[in-house]
C-alpha cells in the first residue's frame, strides 16, 4: 500500500499493515486526517483481511413493541410521553397513531414475528420505549409466544436499557441476571446493542442524563456474555460528543471485548456506528454528521475495534447508497430487510418503513464491488452467491 498523503497518517499505515493495535493518538489522527481516501484504504485492508470480498445481510423484521418511554433522551424523536394524551371525548387512544404513542399486544407482536418467519426471515429484532406500565410478564410471553408460533426464528430483543428497566420493574424484583436468565429460558436468543450511545459523562448529562450509563451498559452485556448469550454494540455519533469522545467510545467497547473474548462464553459480533438524525428530536438544530462524516466514522470504528468481527453500515439510517460506499471504509455488513423500523424518520425514497427486499440488498452489495453472503444472526453463512463480484 502507497504512503499515505496526510503524514499523521503513516504511524497508523504502518500499524495497520504490521497488524498492530491502534491507540488513542492514532483515533486522533483518524479523526483529524483530510485524507478520506486514504483512511478508506487503511480500513479496506482490515475488512478484507477479515472477511475478503464478502458482505453479510439476512432476512430479518424490526418490531419496536412500543414508543412510550418514561425517559426524554434529546435526541430521541421517536419517544412519546407517558400516559398518553385524551382524545376530544375523553377516550383514550388505542392502536397505533401516525402523530401518537402506541403499544403492541402480545398477540400483535406474535403474529408479526409469524408474518415474518412465513416470509423468509431468519430473525425478528424487538426493542421498544421504556413503558412504565408494562409488566416484566409482557416481555416474557412475547418470547414465549414467538417461540411456540416460530420455533426456528431468532429473537434478537430488548438494548441494554430495556433490560434495567425490566430488573427494576419487576415484582418480586430481579436482578440483571436473573432477568437474563427467565428470557432465555422464554426463547431470547441474543441482545442487540441499542442504547450505547457515547460512554461520556459529558454527553450523558447533557443528552440523555436519565438514562443508565456506561457502567450499567457494559454490566448488562458482561452478564449476557457470561451466559453464553452473544450482543451487539453501537455508537450513536453526530450529536454533541467531540472526535475525542468517539475515539474513547470505542476503546471502552474495544477493551470489554477483550474481557469477553478472555472469559470465552459469547461476545459482542458487530459494531454498529449509528449516525444521529436531528429531525423531530430536541436538538434539530443540530446539523447531524455528513457523509464524509459518516465514511470516517466507519472507517475509525473498523479500524480501532480491531477484537469486534464485524462493523455494520445499517442502510435504514445511513441510506442505501451511503452504506454501499461504506463497504469501501470498513463496513462488511449492511443489515438487512428491515420490513419496518419505527425508530428513526429518514426519509428514503422507495422504501416506505424501512422495507429493501433480499433481491435488491444482494444487487446493491454486487454493484458497490463485493459478494452478497446471507447469514444467520450470529454470522454463520446461510446462502452464499455465486459468481465473482
Amino acid at each position: 500500500m502507497k504512503r499515505m498523503m496526510d503524514a499523521a497518517l503513516e504511524e497508523v499505515r504502518r500499524k495497520v499493515l504490521a497488524g498492530q493495535r491502534l491507540d488513542e493518538h492514532d483515533g486522533l489522527a483518524i479523526c483529524a486526517t483530510r485524507d478520506i481516501h486514504g483512511l478508506g484504504e487503511l480500513a479496506s485492508v482490515v475488512r478484507r483481511r477479515l472477511h475478503g470480498p464478502n458482505v453479510y445481510y439476512n432476512i430479518n423484521r424490526h418490531i419496536n413493541y412500543t414508543n412510550y418511554c418514561v425517559l426524554a433522551c434529546s435526541f430521541c424523536s421517536f419517544r412519546r410521553p407517558w400516559p398518553p394524551a385524551a382524545e376530544p371525548s375523553g377516550e383514550m387512544p388505542a392502536g397505533r397513531q401516525e402523530a401518537g404513542g402506541y403499544e403492541l399486544s402480545v398477540d400483535e407482536v406474535v403474529a408479526l414475528a409469524r408474518q415474518a418467519a412465513e416470509g423468509g426471515a431468519t430473525e425478528v429484532h424487538i426493542v421498544g420505549g421504556l413503558h412504565p406500565r408494562l409488566p416484566f410478564e409482557y416481555y416474557l410471553d412475547i418470547c414465549r409466544g414467538i417461540r411456540a408460533a416460530c420455533p426456528g426464528l431468532h429473537i434478537k430483543a430488548f438494548t441494554a436499557v430495556e433490560i434495567v428497566h425490566f430488573s427494576r420493574l419487576s415484582r418480586p424484583r430481579r436482578t440483571v441476571r436473573q432477568v437474563l436468565q427467565e428470557l432465555r429460558e422464554a426463547g431470547l436468543d441474543s441482545l442487540p446493542g441499542g442504547g450505547a450511545e457515547i460512554f461520556d459523562q459529558r454527553v450523558h448529562d447533557e443528552a440523555f442524563k436519565a438514562k443508565i450509563g456506561e457502567q450499567d451498559w457494559f454490566a448488562v452485556h458482561r452478564e449476557a456474555h457470561d451466559l453464553g448469550i452473544f450482543s451487539n454494540a453501537t455508537m450513536l455519533y453526530g450529536h454533541i460528543e467531540t472526535p475525542a469522545e468517539r475515539v474513547t467510545h470505542l476503546l471502552k467497547i474495544r477493551a470489554h471485548q477483550d474481557e469477553s473474548l478472555a472469559r470465552g462464553r459469547a461476545r459482542f459480533n458487530c459494531l454498529v456506528p449509528l449516525p444521529f438524525i436531528p429531525e423531530g428530536s430536541r436538538l434539530a438544530h443540530l446539523p447531524g454528521p455528513t457523509g464524509l462524516d459518516d465514511l470516517r466514522t466507519i472507517a475509525l470504528s473498523r479500524l480501532m475495534v480491531d477484537n469486534v468481527p464485524h462493523v455494520k453500515a445499517f442502510w435504514v439510517m445511513l441510506s442505501p447508497k451511503m452504506a454501499q460506499v461504506a463497504l469501501h471504509w470498513g463496513a462488511d455488513d449492511i443489515d438487512g430487510t428491515v420490513v419496518h423500523y419505527d425508530i428513526t424518520r429518514r426519509e428514503l425514497r422507495g422504501d416506505a418503513g424501512g422495507q429493501m427486499g433480499a433481491d435488491r440488498l444482494r444487487r446493491l452489495i454486487r454493484q458497490a464491488g463485493f459478494l452478497p453472503v446471507q447469514r444467520d444472526t450470529l454470522y454463520a453463512p446461510m446462502e452464499s452467491a455465486a459468481g465473482s463480484p
